[in-house]
């Protein structure tokens, strides 16, 4: 047998060109598409920004920071911001809570004598929790003006009539409408989170689960000392999404609130306004503006979360 010297390294050389050349033949098309649809929207956002744009004229005038000085004097925009904050607060903690409850009884939490299982019942509840999650974000916002009627005929005012207890404006007052509209994103949000946390639970090996409930662990034990340390990549994701869709409501609170954010501004959001600014009054250039606060508030967001719920991950 021969050495053909240099034809190995010059044949993996081909090779490895091929395999790339075959690699980006098949990313070449989506990045295109990413940059035409993604990436430039956002360049042409940070650009119309700095302009008066109003939507008509094919040049713009040029204005610099001016709109991002404007923003700092703007009390609609900074209660939106405010609202957002409340979101970020409460939407995640509320939903995360809720949906990790659920999932541990749908798959651990009902199990008897050392063994780890569901309660009965739990692939019906699977589908029954899931269910909002299909419909329609506007058909959501029907449903639930019919339940929120402010007099007796609405679904919760009429329970509370039965109780004798006087009807209640859950979107016509300031201090219950951004509360009432964040219930229904819960409501809305949870069931997919059920699933993703089920999921999770379901990757974890069954021996470990019944190794400790031979050991005396409790359903206490098994949630905060094994469940949740072993899923906690799966919360850290579902944090960062319901961060996410804390930011982007738009379409519950146009559907949702009194006159488009109120009363008096009490459930305004960015994405409302952003709509708001650019298509009432056609001030493009502004619009962009607030839009370009948005996608820093959101990175940033997205960024601080990670950091801050970041923890060594536990191999099993």
């Amino acid at each position: 047998m021969r050495w053909r010297g240099g034809g190995g390294a010059g044949g993996f050389s081909g090779a490895k060109a091929r395999t790339y050349g075959f690699v980006f033949s098949f990313l070449l098309v989506p990045l295109v598409l990413y940059v035409v649809f993604v990436i430039g929207p956002y360049a042409q956002a940070f650009y119309i920004s700095l302009t008066n744009w109003k939507g008509i004229s094919a040049t713009p005038t040029f204005v610099g920071m001016e709109n991002f000085t404007r923003l700092l004097g703007d009390e609609v925009f900074w209660a939106a911001v405010r609202h957002h904050g409340l979101l970020l607060l409460a939407l995640p903690l509320v939903t995360i809570a809720v949906a990790l409850f659920f999932a541990f009884l749908l798959n651990i939490g009902g199990g008897r004598r050392g063994r780890t299982a569901g309660v009965p019942g739990s692939k019906f509840y699977r589908v029954v929790y899931f269910f909002p999650q299909v419909l329609a974000v506007a058909v959501v916002g029907v449903l639930f003006q019919a339940v929120y009627r402010p007099d007796g005929t609405g679904v919760l005012n009429g329970l509370l009539a039965l109780a004798g207890i006087d009807p209640v404006g859950w979107l016509i007052e300031p201090d219950l409408a951004l509360w009432s509209i964040m219930a229904v994103l819960v409501w809305q949000l949870v069931g997919f989170y059920v699933v993703l946390f089920s999921a999770g639970m379901s990757a974890i090996p069954q021996d470990v689960f019944e190794a400790a409930a031979l050991d005396g662990a409790g359903r206490f034990r098994l949630f905060f000392g094994i469940t949740l340390p072993l899923i906690w990549d799966t919360i850290q994701v579902g944090w960062v999404y319901l961060g996410i869709a804390a930011f982007d409501c738009f379409a519950l609170v146009q559907v949702l609130s009194v006159d488009r954010g109120g009363p008096d501004n009490a459930t305004t959001v960015l994405p409302l306004e952003i709509w708001r600014t650019a298509f009432t009054f056609s001030k493009f250039g502004y619009a962009s503006a607030m839009g370009v606060a948005l996608f820093f508030l959101t990175i940033t967001f997205a960024a601080l979360s990670l950091r801050v719920t970041r923890r060594e991950r536990i191999e099993l």
